[in-house]
């Protein structure tokens, strides 16, 4: 075996308590294997694969043996450690914007490892980081280059990422979340370069995952974690097919299905005819544009009562700046129509009555809440806003209601965000725009950043709540599974187009080839 891990496990001290963040775990990767670990938040998934690399805190307690073809790794010398990250071991982390440091060039961030590992001087670095980002699929290496890591798109800096980790030609590779805020053809795209570089190095690769669909298509084992425990594991086609322990069987069900077929024709609600968004590109010294960026480009779209219509792209489609032109939270043109009355001509006064009926959610809860306020004003600032309930006591009265409503108890309402789970700050969210009894939610990417349990529930939440108070959706996702579960017509964007729209149809007979790579990517296991 390449890397040997044997009955490991790390606390942590808290204030008063120890915290064991893994217990008694075993893995074992040969040369050229794809091993996937598969758990939820807070299993111990990450915190294994940074004992492994010898990168927890000091403050970490670890025991059980860590072996690199059959040498033990010497987890409590630092020194030596750092010969051998990058070198013959190396990792991809969840979010390149964080791992990336902002002050270097991304060319600079890629020759680093060779400079020290394997003793190139800059010049010769170089031109192997150049031949690497040409490889992962950088467009134009010589320009990306000098880049810093901000210039790049989100693809772009996880290939860069992947350059950097490969640098060396590392044994092993951990990839942690590689792909979780990435769209579904940019997930393709990334694993399959993983695949081609995988043989070609002939590497071993710990995929490290929350997603059962990625762990599917791309690995031979899997190890199901949660607790910090192993608590199944086995060829991945294997378990999947029969899954032995109940948290494996829980995960598996809360893949989205798909959501039964509307039997009533829906009244029309919202209407939006030739909707456009254009920017300029830049001002030369005479203040002139120098362009047009057509973020969104005459759009048409109807919402009928107490229906869904899902909205899917990739990111820079246009669809969050869609939804934010019909809440005219900014500048477009084009006829917006909600029950028969003109938003883009309403006065500022006329449009703040209006918004009462068309709320949002948003894809980040914890960015979106304030974490100054407790959750009473947060859900209770649209009532004060809208003058509903007489007094402090009714408008508590709406809270605790709306609070149940979501799944969560009155007793949470003098607590702040930060003191909730993201499915818990989802349910925040929600309730913030149920409590004043909304027409319309348009709801943005609002399980994106949740695991597959946790979105479950919030969709099962979404649609226990559509059915009792009759509410139309927006949805906004570049996840399709989501969107199948969800809606009941599709619209699909690209490059601030519609380019395809049609009913539950779409999923089995996609017409635009834009729409048929994204099913692929999504739906090909």
């Amino acid at each position: 075996m390449l890397l040997s891990i044997k009955n490991l496990t790390v606390n942590f001290n808290g204030d008063d308590r120890k915290i064991t963040a893994v217990r008694g775990v075993d893995i074992d990767i040969a040369r050229g294997e794809t091993m996937a670990l598969v758990g939820e938040s807070g299993s111990g998934k990450s915190v294994t694969a940074l004992a492994a690399m010898g990168l927890l805190p000091t403050s970490a307690e670890i025991s059980g043996q860590v072996s690199l073809d059959a040498k033990t790794m010497p987890l409590g010398d630092e020194n030596r450690m750092k010969k051998i990250r990058g070198d013959r071991m190396a990792m991809i982390f969840q979010e390149p914007m964080t791992s990336l440091n902002p002050v270097y060039t991304v060319g600079s961030q890629i020759i680093e490892p060779m400079m020290i590992h394997s003793g190139l001087d800059r010049r010769t670095a170089a031109e192997v980081a150049l031949e690497l980002m040409e490889k992962t699929g950088i467009s134009d290496p010589g320009r990306r280059f000098n880049s810093y890591p901000h210039e790049l798109s989100g693809g772009q800096r996880q290939r860069a990422m992947i350059a950097m980790a490969l640098a060396c030609r590392p044994d092993l590779l951990i990839a942690d979340e590689p792909t979780t805020a990435l769209d579904v053809t940019i997930e393709a795209q990334i694993m399959r370069l993983l695949r081609d570089l995988q043989q070609e190095f002939d590497m071993a690769v710990l995929l490290i995952t929350h997603d059962l669909n990625l762990a599917a298509k791309n690995s031979t084992r899997i190890k199901v974690m949660t607790n910090g425990e192993i608590v199944e594991a086995g060829e991945t086609a294997e378990v999947f097919r029969a899954p032995q322990h109940p948290y494996t069987r829980k995960l598996l069900a809360s893949v989205p299905g798909e959501k039964p077929l509307r039997t009533r024709e829906a009244t029309t609600i919202l209407t939006a005819r030739n909707l456009c968004c254009h920017f300029p590109i830049k001002k030369n010294i005479f203040g002139r544009a120098r362009g047009v960026l057509k973020a969104v480009d005459r759009i048409n779209l109807s919402l009928g009562r107490g229906e869904t219509l899902g909205v899917v792209g990739e990111s820079g489609s246009g669809k969050t700046t869609m939804a934010m032109a019909l809440l005219r939270l900014i500048k477009s043109r084009g006829d917006i129509t909600f029950k028969d009355a003109d938003l883009a001509t309403m006065s500022a006064a006329e449009l703040i009555r209006a918004r009462r009926h068309l709320q949002v959610v948003f894809q980040d809860p914890f960015s979106s809440l304030s974490p100054r306020m407790t959750v009473a004003k947060i859900v209770g600032e649209g009532l004060k806003v809208h003058r509903i309930g007489r007094n402090k006591k009714e408008r508590q009265t709406l809270i605790a209601r709306v609070l149940l409503r979501v799944g969560l108890t009155p007793d949470m309402a003098d607590r702040f965000p930060h003191e909730f789970s993201g499915g818990e700050r989802q349910r925040i969210a929600i309730a913030r725009a149920l409590v004043l009894e909304p027409k319309i939610i348009i709801l943005d990417e609002p399980t994106s950043a949740l695991d597959m349990t946790i979105q479950a529930r919030i969709i099962d939440l979404l649609l226990e709540l559509q059915a009792e108070m009759d509410l139309s959706y927006i949805f906004i996702s570049h996840d399709l599974r989501t969107i199948r579960a969800m809606a009941d017509r599709v619209m699909v964007m690209h490059q601030g187009r519609v380019v395809e729209e049609g009913g539950r149809e779409i999923f089995t007979a996609p017409r635009h080839n834009y729409t048929r790579e994204l099913f692929a990517a999504a739906f090909d296991v």
